[in-house]
């Protein structure tokens, strides 16, 4: 069975920064068709749940009230990477607009709740290695596969 790298809360985790899940039916129905390898790129690299929302500020991440976490994204985002090679993971399903695993469009940097085209942390990683990276909404054509 192919295995797909996901965020964790899109499977139900309560790893978000609110403590909360955000899980998707439709990424948890992939499970009919693949090993989900959840992942939770801030938690591995040493963030807390809840913790403080963080934004991408120009070439940092950082928190709210200003502190830089840009060393726990990277090195969650290592530990996403290596566990996407250890599986053999191709695909990889991330949250949307997160700055760990947005894909194409992140929070703006200004904690306003505003837009930017960009990729989070892990996913801009796991992009350079050649691995396939969708947000929840984009995950059709692997139902349909």
């Amino acid at each position: 069975m192919k295995k797909i790298l996901v965020s964790a809360c899109l499977l139900g985790d309560a790893c978000r920064y609110d403590g909360k899940s955000k899980p998707s039916p439709a990424v948890i129905a992939l499970r009919k068709k693949y090993e989900l390898i959840p992942v939770c790129p801030e938690v591995m690299g040493g963030l807390p749940t809840p913790r403080m929302p963080s934004e991408i500020c120009g070439t940092r991440v950082v928190m709210k009230d200003g502190t830089d976490v840009t060393q726990n994204y990277e090195a969650g985002a290592q530990i996403a990477l290596r566990m996407a090679r250890e599986h053999g993971c191709t695909v990889a399903v991330l949250k949307e607009r997160s700055p760990s695993c947005g894909s194409g469009l992140i929070h703006n940097g200004l904690f306003d709740g505003g837009m930017t085209d960009g990729d989070g942390i892990t996913a801009r990683l796991l992009k350079a290695n050649g691995i396939r990276v969708l947000g929840e909404s984009e995950i059709t054509s692997l139902l349909e596969d």
